[in-house]
C-alpha cells in the first residue's frame, strides 16, 4: 500500500477520523439492537428506562469506548494520547467557563428559533424522556456516567485528537465538532431540515467542548462539560413536566 502523500495526508487523516466516528456509532446501534432483541426473546419485558439504560451502556460506554482503546492499540498509540488525569484548579476552571458558555449558547440558539420560527428536531432520548418522565432521572446521572465520557472519549480524545495532529489545533477543534453534531442526525426526529438546523445548533456547544479540551490536554475537562450541559438540560426538562410547563420550554 503506498503512504500517503503530504498533500493527501490531511484528506486521509478527516476519513480515518470520519470512520472511527462511523465505527463507533454503527457498534452501539449494533450493540443496543442486539442486546434488546435478546432480552425480548428470552421474555423479558423491557420498560422505556431498560431501553435507555442499555442503549447508554452499549453505545457511550462499551462502543465508544472499545472503538477508541482499539484504535490506540492498532495505531500503537498510548493511553496518553487522549490525557486523563484529575483535573488541577486551571482545569476546574475551565470546567466551570466552559459550561457556562455553553448554556450561554444553547439559550442564544433557543432565542434564535424562537424570534426566526426556524423548525428544529426533537431528540429521541427527550421526547422518550417526555413520554416517561422517570427515564429523565436516569439521563440526569448518566450524563456524567456514561454520555459526558463516552462521547467525548471518542470524538475529542480520538476523532479531534487525530485530526488535530496533522491539521493543527484549530480545525481539529472545528472538524471534530462538526462530525460530532453531524452524527447526531440518527438520534433526532422529524423532517430532514429540522435536523440539519439542530445540528447546526449543537456544533457551538461541541466548539466549547473541544476548544476546553485543546486548551487544557486533559479528557476530564470536556467529559465534565458535557456531563454538567446534559443533565442540566434533561433536569429543566423533567421540572418543566412536573409543573406542566412543557410547551414553554
Amino acid at each position: 500500500m503506498t503512504a500517503p502523500t503530504q498533500q493527501t495526508r490531511p484528506v486521509v487523516t478527516v476519513a480515518l477520523a470520519l470512520v472511527v466516528a462511523a465505527v463507533g456509532l454503527v457498534a452501539g446501534v449494533a450493540l443496543s439492537l442486539g442486546t434488546i432483541v435478546f432480552l425480548s426473546l428470552t421474555g423479558f419485558e423491557l420498560s422505556a428506562t431498560h431501553l435507555i439504560v442499555i442503549s447508554l451502556v452499549m453505545t457511550q460506554g462499551i462502543a465508544f469506548g472499545g472503538v477508541a482503546l482499539v484504535y490506540l492499540r492498532l495505531r500503537d498509540l498510548p493511553t496518553s494520547f487522549i490525557g486523563a488525569r484529575i483535573p488541577t484548579l486551571r482545569d476546574l476552571g475551565w470546567v466551570v467557563g466552559g459550561y457556562i458558555t455553553a448554556i450561554a449558547a444553547i439559550i442564544l440558539a433557543g432565542l434564535f428559533v424562537f424570534f426566526t420560527g426556524v423548525q428544529t428536531s426533537s431528540n429521541q432520548a427527550a421526547e422518550l424522556g417526555i413520554q416517561n418522565p422517570e427515564v429523565l432521572l436516569v439521563l440526569i446521572p448518566a450524563s456524567f456516567v456514561l454520555i459526558g465520557p463516552g462521547e467525548e472519549l471518542l470524538f475529542r480524545g480520538i476523532v479531534q485528537g487525530t485530526i488535530r495532529r496533522v491539521l493543527g489545533p484549530v480545525p481539529g477543534v472545528i472538524l471534530a465538532s462538526a462530525v460530532f453534531a453531524a452524527i447526531h442526525f440518527v438520534a433526532l426526529t422529524g423532517g430532514t431540515s429540522g435536523r440539519l438546523v439542530s445540528i447546526a445548533i449543537l456544533f457551538f456547544p461541541a466548539l466549547v467542548f473541544g476548544a476546553a479540551y485543546e486548551r487544557t490536554g486533559n479528557i476530564v475537562v470536556p467529559s465534565l462539560i458535557h456531563g454538567l450541559y446534559n443533565a442540566t438540560l434533561f433536569s429543566l426538562l423533567y421540572v418543566s413536566i412536573q409543573m406542566g410547563q412543557i410547551g414553554a420550554l
